[in-house]
Parts: structure tokens; C-alpha cells; sequence
């Protein structure tokens, strides 16, 4: 896990945490302070960890979903994103196109010759979709779920997956931990440093 440095809040920087645990993703993950109940994470973080995807329609928050052939797969990595600085739903979908970017760069970088694309939150390799996503609110902070296949089988549409690829969950994974704090901490560096227009030196 990566906690903050000396000095830096919750509020300004996001920790990380890589489990080694196998859990199985149901959509009752995605709800406030379930980071804090399962990993003891106080603030905004990012928690990534594998294990087989099966959402059961009660727990669908993409109401495009509810009429669609499900959410399933057998083997995935996921990533669950908790951020309490603006529980605003439009900034959370940035947030999660921002992070389905990253896990894009990412992969290019350990599969240069395959070509991947991006539609929306969603990645792609050809035909075969690799990554399902969903951004939400609460009361008290925004979610987001973000995953990708690790091996093939067990999804209700053509995909990709991290075996067919040749790359390793965990390598992928810890990556893009890595990245995705070190955006957070720059987006808090640039925020903080700006002038407001008109204001005295």
C-alpha cells in the first residue's frame, strides 16, 4: 500500500493498495466508505485487486445496463476509485475516462505491438472489449468501478483479456496504481499553485 508522504492529507493525496486477496466483484462494492470497512483506508483511495464479475441487476448503477446482456466474467482485475473532495457525478465520469486513459497508456506500454482503443471508459482490443467501468455518487463521495479482463470466459460479449495480451495482472495493475496517484497528486500541485485572476502579487 501507498500511503501519503509527511505532510499531505487525505484531502490532497489519494493512497493505494494493491490486494492480494481474491474477491469476487458483485456491485455491492461500489458503495461509500467500503474501502474504509474492508481495507481501513480513511480518505480518498484506490484500491485494486482480482477476482472473478458477476453485478446482479439490483446493483446495476448504468441504467443502460438493466435491459443489456449483463456483467459478468470469470477472472478480472478490478479497481475500486473512492474520492470525497467533490461528490460531484460529472467530475467522477472525468475522473473515470481519465483512468480508462491511463490504463490505456499503460498497456501500450506493456504490449507495444498490440493497438488498443478507446471508446468512452470502455478499451478495446479489435472486436474484443477488455474493460467494463461505471462512475457513481454518494451522499458523501463519488465511486468508480473500473475492471479488466484477466483471462478469458465467463462474459456475456466478445472480449480481450490480460492472458491473451501476454500481461501479467499484477504488473498491470501496480502500474496503474502508480499512475493514477501520481496524476491525483499533480492535479492538487497545479490546483493549488494558481493564481485567481486579479489577485494581488
Amino acid at each position: 500500500m501507498t500511503d501519503p508522504s509527511p505532510g499531505d492529507g487525505p484531502a490532497t493525496r489519494m493512497r493505494t493498495h494493491w490486494c492480494q486477496d481474491v474477491i469476487a466483484y458483485d456491485g455491492s462494492q461500489l458503495r461509500a466508505h467500503w474501502l474504509l470497512a474492508r481495507f481501513g483506508l480513511v480518505g480518498d483511495a484506490l484500491v485494486g485487486f482480482r477476482g472473478p464479475c458477476l453485478v446482479h441487476v439490483a446493483e446495476m448503477a448504468d441504467l443502460a445496463d438493466l435491459d443489456g446482456p449483463g456483467i459478468a466474467g470469470s477472472d478480472m482485475v478490478h479497481f475500486v476509485w473512492e474520492s470525497f473532495s467533490h461528490p460531484d457525478l460529472l467530475l467522477a465520469v472525468h475522473r473515470q475516462r481519465l483512468l480508462a486513459a491511463q490504463a490505456g497508456e499503460v498497456l501500450a506500454e506493456l504490449a507495444p505491438t498490440v493497438r488498443f482503443h478507446r471508446d468512452g471508459d470502455d478499451l478495446f482490443v479489435r472486436d474484443g472489449k477488455l474493460s467494463i467501468s461505471i462512475a457513481t455518487v454518494t451522499a458523501v463521495s463519488s465511486l468508480i468501478h473500473f475492471a479488466v479482463n484477466a483471462t478469458p470466459g465467463g462474459a456475456p460479449v466478445p472480449i480481450s483479456s490480460l492472458a491473451d495480451l501476454g500481461i501479467d495482472p499484477a504488473v498491470f495493475a501496480e502500474r496503474l496504481l502508480a499512475r493514477a496517484a501520481a496524476e491525483q497528486a499533480s492535479v492538487a500541485d497545479a490546483r493549488a499553485k494558481v493564481r485567481g485572476k486579479g489577485e494581488w502579487r
